[in-house]
């Protein structure tokens, strides 16, 4: 796949993805759908904020790096889901009124390290 139809696809998916969260929030009932109603919100959102994450991610760092652009994807793309199961998990904790400072803050720190762990230990490509 070229990088211009993977952003392509990324972007038209981004989109249906944004639609999809809106249609949830404005047509599906809380209170009378149940568990089904709250999984469709979380992962409508936890995929349109991986995909604009992807996006943005991409394009920020192909203006600021020098590497191989299949490294650039696969990176943007992991820090994506980083940041959206962050968000997510913000959202679920404060839907069950456990969000505190410290949970935010310890979630954070693993993400990062986690995040650390990945960069480090990836194969190093010659630009």
């Amino acid at each position: 796949m070229t990088l211009k139809k993977y952003l392509n696809l990324m972007s038209v998916l981004t989109v249906c993805c944004w639609l999809a969260w809106i249609l949830v929030i404005f047509i599906i009932n809380p209170k009378q759908t149940g568990l089904i109603g709250f999984v469709l919100f979380y992962f409508s959102l936890f995929l349109a904020i991986v995909g604009t994450g992807s996006i943005v991610g991409f394009i920020i760092r192909m203006k600021l790096k020098n590497k191989p652009v299949f490294k650039q994807v696969e990176i943007s793309f992991r820090q994506a889901i980083w940041i959206a199961l962050l968000v997510i998990l913000i959202f679920i904790f404060q839907g069950l009124n456990i969000l505190r400072w410290w949970n935010t803050l310890f979630l954070v720190l693993f993400l990062v390290f986690l995040e650390l762990f990945f960069l480090t230990s990836g194969k190093q490509y010659k630009v």
